[in-house]
């Protein structure tokens, strides 16, 4: 099943000290949070469609959205960090994850991870200097008869090979 990234993307000045660009996320904020009032998983809700608007959550964002909706940084702290889908740090046009649960390890999901680092120079974390491509590790993705597993932006790729690592990594242009 292929998700479908929806991101629009915030023109924000490039003076991040400016009031410009404090006004801006404010404004983005609000309206996110509006469009939200009434739903159930609210805080969840609002760092997801902020996340899809800016690529990831900077700590201006963050602080906006505890301000709006009068919840303690903490606790969106907390949310952020406890959920992986959730980044505090820019991230690739195409994020690859590979899968190292037990299933995905012991079928090769280290060497697989091992491929990236000798062929792409990427530690899980980390993205191309050119901004395309970002690593992450997973400990599941509930796939694990399909072991070993990476996705790409969100596709789920079975029995991955080590050596099928640069078909996959040559799809991100």
């Amino acid at each position: 099943m292929q998700r479908v990234k929806q991101s629009v993307d915030l023109e924000l000045p490039v003076n991040k000290d400016s009031a410009e660009y404090a006004a801006r996320i404010l404004k983005d904020v609000n309206e996110i949070v509006d469009l939200n009032t009434g739903r159930s998983g609210r805080l969840i809700r609002v760092l997801q469609q902020s996340q899809e608007r800016v690529g990831y959550l900077p700590p201006e964002v963050l602080t906006a959205i505890s301000q709006v909706m009068k919840v303690p940084i903490s606790e969106v702290n907390g949310v952020v960090s406890f959920y992986n889908f959730f980044t505090t740090v820019p991230r690739g046009k195409y994020v690859l994850q590979v899968c190292l649960g037990t299933a995905c390890y012991v079928r090769g999901g280290q060497r697989i991870l091992d491929v990236m680092k000798r062929e792409y120079r990427l530690e899980p974390g980390d993205t191309t200097p050119d901004g395309i491509l970002s690593l992450d590790t997973v400990r599941c993705l509930g796939a694990c008869a399909l072991a070993p597993v990476v996705t790409l932006n969100g596709q789920v790729y079975r029995r991955v090979k080590p050596t099928g690592v640069k078909e996959l990594v040559s799809r991100c242009k």
